[in-house]
Parts: C-alpha cells; sequence; structure tokens
C-alpha cells in the first residue's frame, strides 16, 4: 500500500486529493519537520531532510515535491484524469504544476523562513522581506490566473491535478484574498475546486471549518 507522511494544513493536502480523486487506498501517516512524533522518526528514515509530502510507492521507493507527486501518479494511472491524455493539454498542465512549484510554493518558503535566505535577519530585514515576498507572491499568482484559464478546469474538462494543487497552494500567505480582489474569475475557479466532493472531504481534514 502507498504510504503517505504529511501534516495537517500542509502541502500534504494535495497528494491525499489526488489520491482521493484516483481512488488509490493509502496509509497516511502524521509527520512534520516542525513537531517531534513517532511519524516523524519514521517519515526521517525514508526522507532524511524529512519533507512533507513525502510517498512512498508499493515497490518501496520514495517520492518528494508536491508537483512531482501529481505528476506520478497522473501518469500512472491515466484513468483518474489527473493528467490529460492529449500530449499538447498534458505539457501545458506540466508547465502549471511547475510554474506553481517553482514560484509560488518557493516564495512561501521564503515568508515562512527569511532567516534561510538572509542568515539572523533583525525585525526591519524580516518584515521588509516577507512584505516585498507577500506582494511579489500575489504577482506570480496574478500572472498565474492570466496564463492558465479555466476551461471550464485548469486541467480541462476535469478536475485534474492542476486543479488541486493551485488550490492548496493559494491558501497561504493571503493569496485567495489577493485574487478575489484582482482576478475574480480565478478566485471563483478555486472556490469550485473546494466545493467538489471529492477535494472538500480532504479540506475538512486539513482545514476545519470552526
Amino acid at each position: 500500500m502507498l504510504t503517505l507522511y504529511g501534516s495537517k494544513g500542509s502541502g500534504s493536502a494535495s497528494t491525499e486529493a489526488a489520491l482521493e480523486i484516483a481512488g488509490l487506498p493509502y496509509r497516511r501517516v502524521e509527520a512534520a519537520s516542525w513537531q517531534p512524533s513517532p511519524g516523524l522518526d519514521e517519515l526521517k528514515r525514508v526522507s532524511p531532510i524529512a519533507q512533507i509530502p513525502t510517498l512512498v510507492l508499493d515497490d518501496g521507493s520514495v517520492l518528494t515535491e508536491s508537483a512531482a507527486i501529481l505528476i506520478h501518479l497522473g501518469l500512472a494511472h491515466p484513468r483518474s484524469d489527473l493528467l490529460a491524455a492529449d500530449p499538447a493539454r498534458r505539457a501545458q498542465q506540466i508547465r502549471g504544476l511547475a510554474y506553481i512549484a517553482a514560484n509560488c510554493y518557493a516564495g512561501i518558503g521564503i515568508l515562512d523562513y527569511p532567516e534561510r535566505w538572509y542568515p539572523d535577519p533583525d525585525d526591519a530585514v524580516r518584515q521588509a522581506m516577507q512584505a516585498r515576498g507577500r506582494a511579489r507572491l500575489h504577482e506570480l499568482w496574478q500572472i498565474f490566473a492570466d496564463q492558465f484559464p479555466a476551461a471550464p478546469w485548469l486541467s480541462g474538462e476535469r478536475l485534474g491535478a492542476l486543479d488541486i494543487l493551485a488550490a492548496t497552494v493559494s491558501k497561504w500567505s493571503g493569496a485567495r484574498k489577493a485574487l478575489a480582489g484582482s482576478r475574480l474569475e480565478f478566485a471563483a475557479l478555486l472556490a469550485r475546486i473546494d466545493a467538489d466532493p471529492r477535494v472538500a472531504a480532504v479540506w475538512a481534514r486539513h482545514w476545519p471549518q470552526p
């Protein structure tokens, strides 16, 4: 059985949603690098830097990086519609997944951990990095929205991997609020993704409503 290491409210939500859509059984292990736990000890044995999500496949091989995991699942399980069968459309979906991973996801890392990029920042430096980083992140989401229109989904006729990753990563750093004010159609698409029953069930575990 597949084993998924992750934590509530983290990027592992995208892998969970993909596994649910593909109808694949999996074992879920709660693990996060910032919280000691038996799950974290188990994760470190397969992923030394304790990345989440980490997906261990049936053959014992290890996958990290959200975009890579989603691409693998889409290619290995074509009936899931996580990726398009048409090569041209699939190429654009992979492009979109790589864009989110390289730009939006990476930008959130700078916001959350500025000390990884600037050693021992004082409060003024930290605030400046986070303010500019947040503004740049919102710009990158606007560029994405302009480049990847919904038709009716980012993935085409059916909700797929690109929709899942966009809906996950846009939950952080005020991106949804910024998009609601600047890209209404894209914000509405994200709301439709959230409302899909398969996605909503996963979101309820990761971001329970009060």
